[in-house]
């Protein structure tokens, strides 16, 4: 049930609107620009097509496009103007929108990073991508772990991007923190289609969440994005699905009270639950241990696989990047606060 996409929304219902954006070629500071006026306007086209939205939500790639060029006269910071932009955006459309941008890195390559906005234009939810798809892509890992938010009509979200979602982990931790729909966006093209649908929907279920996914799309003539669309439901079934046709808005009313109400009643496929009191009905609570060795040593600093010595991509080198020179060093301390987050993310 999608409420025919949002045209009857419920009581409880949140309308997600996903944008399967025009992928464009941004090069210069004048490119940006046009590219944040083009989504402000998308903003309301969204509001306009669908009056009952709750939420709009762009890709991955949106504002600056696939070129991984990681030049700091296109890169945009949090208080910057692009952000400005779309903060206004979700005030004159009254709506929320979650958005796209390569964030500058006084201490590196640029973050891959995400925002949630609110209808007021308040910062609700700010994440850095965690996993870039190496070796193509050349941004700073993320460091401020994986941040959950309340969202319109009592939702809380979370917002993972493209590789993210490749993760269970990185499912398991937005649900784990509370989240009921989890946003992934991205620029994937054709060739990841198979593999996108059936992590959307797998991970869905295993963790009695929505989701809602969104690629870019069409071609800036050297990249084709695949758009791709879709709002899975907490049992894993497609919801909506777009197609492969650029600026297409894709629409579903998803019920984060379901989601509770499954969380908090299913015996069979609790997974979330069951993972944390495995085998329940032999013993009192369930085993609470954890049994898993790539925990452990992940969280000694000891991970490794049996083949680690085999393994022949290590870099970025055979895309063009440098090999790096200095390690990861965790959320970097930048005039004695760590980087600005939102103020309500668990």
């Amino acid at each position: 049930m999608s409420g025919l996409g949002g045209l009857n929304k419920s009581p409880n219902g949140v309308v997600l609107g996903l944008v399967q954006a025009q992928l464009p070629n941004v090069v210069t500071p004048d490119d940006l620009a046009a590219q944040s006026r083009r989504i402000r306007e998308m903003v309301g086209k969204a509001r306009r097509t669908m009056p009952s939205m709750d939420l709009v939500v762009f890709p991955e790639y949106s504002l600056h496009g696939l070129s991984m060029d990681t030049n700091p006269e296109i890169m945009c910071r949090i208080d910057g103007p692009e952000v400005e932009s779309f903060r206004a955006a979700c005030v004159e459309n009254r709506i929320w929108g979650c958005f796209s941008i390569m964030e500058f890195n006084p201490h590196g390559n640029p973050y891959n990073t995400g925002i949630v906005i609110d209808d007021t234009g308040e910062l609700r939810l700010y994440y850095r991508k965690m996993h870039p798809w190496v070796p193509v892509e050349p941004w700073e890992p993320g460091n401020i772990g994986v941040p959950v938010c309340d969202g319109p009509n009592g939702s809380t979200l979370a917002l993972i991007i493209c590789h993210d979602g490749m993760f269970p982990e990185m499912w398991r931790e937005a649900a784990y923190k509370g989240a009921d729909i989890v946003l992934r966006t991205a620029g994937y093209t054709r060739p990841i289609r198979h593999s996108w649908q059936v992590t959307n929907q797998a991970n869905s279920f295993s963790n009695l969440v929505y989701s809602a996914s969104v690629c870019m799309c069409g071609s800036d003539g050297t990249f084709d994005s695949m758009g791709e669309g879709m709002v899975v439901s907490f049992d894993g079934t497609v919801m909506a699905a777009g197609t492969n046709r650029p600026d297409e808005i894709v629409t579903a009313e998803v019920r984060p009270d379901l989601v509770a109400e499954a969380r908090r009643t299913w015996g069979v496929e609790n997974n979330i639950y069951q993972f944390g009191h495995r085998g329940f009905v032999a013993v009192d609570g369930g085993a609470q241990d954890c049994p898993y060795t790539y925990m452990h040593d992940l969280m000694n600093g000891k991970y490794r696989l049996p083949w680690e010595d085999e393994v022949q991509v290590t870099d970025g080198t055979g895309s063009g990047f440098e090999a790096p020179t200095r390690g990861y060093r965790g959320a970097e301390v930048v005039g004695g606060v760590l980087p600005i987050r939102a103020p309500d993310q668990r």
